[in-house]
């Protein structure tokens, strides 16, 4: 299994998150253990939600402490003169239209924040390109024909 690439701020992202869950976990528990008290009031029915609601807190601690356990933080200094996870990648569409994109990891990946993953068609389409190249990519809209701009 490859590691996977992580930027020194997805990194923290996740390391926060997986803090956040663990006291909710936490929290959780202790909120079952005090309605899981034998009384007439029916609490059976929110007990049950609450530990449903556990379980899914725990998948994610799970799944987050996976990724940070097969993860590298990428470090140094990134290639300005070829797209690699990490880069920040400026594109040309048709016309004089100029997008912004930082390629990541999947992990990492908000296209809101324009960050898109290294495993996304366009993702995959710029790694290892370098300035002025042509990059094709399939969309279903067709075919779309980017040129790379600047690299940072």
């Amino acid at each position: 299994m490859s590691k996977t690439l992580l930027t020194q701020e997805g990194f923290q992202k996740l390391t926060e998150e997986l803090s956040v869950l663990k006291d909710k976990s936490n929290h959780l528990i202790t909120q079952i253990e005090e309605v899981a008290q034998p009384d007439e009031s029916g609490e059976d029915g929110l007990a049950t939600q609450l530990k449903e609601e556990l379980e899914v807190v725990n998948e994610k601690i799970d799944s987050i402490e996976e990724a940070l356990g097969n993860s590298e933080i990428i470090s140094g200094k990134l290639s300005k003169s070829q797209v690699q996870v990490g880069s920040k990648v400026k594109i040309k569409l048709t016309g004089n239209t100029i997008k912004s994109f930082h390629i990541v990891s999947h992990i990492e990946a908000d296209p809101v924040q324009q960050k898109i993953s290294d495993q996304s068609p366009l993702g995959q389409a710029l790694l290892g390109r370098k300035i002025n190249d042509l990059v094709e990519v399939t969309a279903p809209v067709g075919k779309i024909t980017y040129k790379i701009v600047a690299i940072s």
